[in-house]
């Protein structure tokens, strides 16, 4: 699970994307037709590198509902069902409308969890999927709100994008919120809240720090998202939080690790230039050394060389004393 940590996004052959409620619909329930038209660019854009794009969508009941002129804040459950009957329909032409300004093709699938746990629905279901993205379609995923009662009370539009990308094998699932990255708490709570750039492991520390969504329309927060980090990291799928609210927010994504890439360069080559200097003054240090040890020999050498040469004058001294005595009393 991964927020700003380094990947390489164009690497991966099948992603995943999921797109949550509040990027796609404002709070009057209006959809944002700019922003949606962005990432339908965006998702050209990987198409045309042949990575296989699937997409999961939120925002069907935020959609609905207002149609159905229901009111704001939290609805009842059959309320919730029938505003994501009425905001399916308008969900997929929205989404089919701006990709086919790029000759992509739309195809909707509604999926429970329950379609990825029963084996065979889980086969039927993939399928069906892989044949889609064998004839380049952009499958276009929504949960089955208007049946699955237990998940459309808990969310689960987060784990089941896990569970998509597991069926699929995956290579990366990218989580659009309206938060850039998991959070050691609430940051809109808490100002000393610091993002954790890369979990490895899912512990119990880790699932406390998770709160609850913010918006009475969008009903996955930070422990669905734990929960998809969860069953991605079971089938070696990377996942990532981004932060979606910009336009063309997976060309957001990929320039953002761009630069981190070059950051990480940049201290890589740093690091080498400083290990090589550090390699350079133990050299010169070595050389003074050898230097000094070496003038300190010479030293020696010269010194012993002098006293071997005093040594030898007094001794010739000594002899010449001794036959000038012995010349006088001849």
């Amino acid at each position: 699970m991964s927020n700003s940590e380094t990947y390489d996004i164009t690497a991966a052959s099948r992603v995943v994307v999921k797109i949550g409620s509040a990027l796609l619909v404002d709070a009057d329930g209006a959809l944002h037709t700019n922003w949606l038209a962005s990432l339908a660019a965006d998702i050209k854009r990987f198409r045309d590198r042949g990575q296989d794009v699937i997409l999961v969508s939120s925002g069907a009941v935020a959609l609905g509902r207002r149609y159905l002129r229901l009111k704001n804040g939290n609805l009842k459950l059959e309320e919730k069902q029938a505003a994501a009957a009425a905001g399916m329909v308008r969900l997929a032409h929205a989404y089919q409308e701006r990709l086919g300004e790029h000759d992509l093709t739309v195809a909707q699938i509604l999926l429970t969890l329950a379609d990825t746990e029963d084996r065979r629905r889980y086969l039927n279901a993939r399928s069906t999927l892989m044949t889609l993205l064998g004839v380049g379609a952009v499958p276009l995923i929504n949960e089955n709100d208007t049946v699955a009662t237990d998940e459309i009370r808990f969310g689960d539009n987060d784990r089941l994008a896990a569970r998509v990308a597991a069926m699929v094998s995956a290579d990366l699932l990218i989580l659009l919120s309206d938060i850039d990255g998991f959070y050691t708490s609430d940051p809109t709570l808490d100002a000393g809240a610091k993002m954790l750039a890369e979990i490895t492991e899912i512990t119990p520390a880790i699932d406390a720090m998770a709160g609850a969504s913010s918006s009475s329309d969008s009903s996955g927060g930070m422990i669905t998202k734990l929960a998809a980090a969860k069953a991605c990291m079971g089938a070696g799928c990377r996942m990532a939080i981004a932060d979606g609210r910009a336009l063309s927010p997976l060309a957001a994504l990929e320039a953002e690790e761009a630069a981190l890439h070059a950051v990480e360069a940049a201290q890589a080559v740093e690091a080498a230039e400083s290990s090589s200097s550090v390699a350079e003054a133990e050299d010169d240090a070595k050389a003074e050394a050898e230097a000094l040890d070496a003038l300190r020999i010479a030293l020696t050498t010269a010194k012993a060389e002098a006293t071997d040469a005093a040594g030898r004058s007094a001794r010739a001294a000594d002899i010449a004393a001794e036959k000038a005595a012995l010349a006088e009393d001849a």
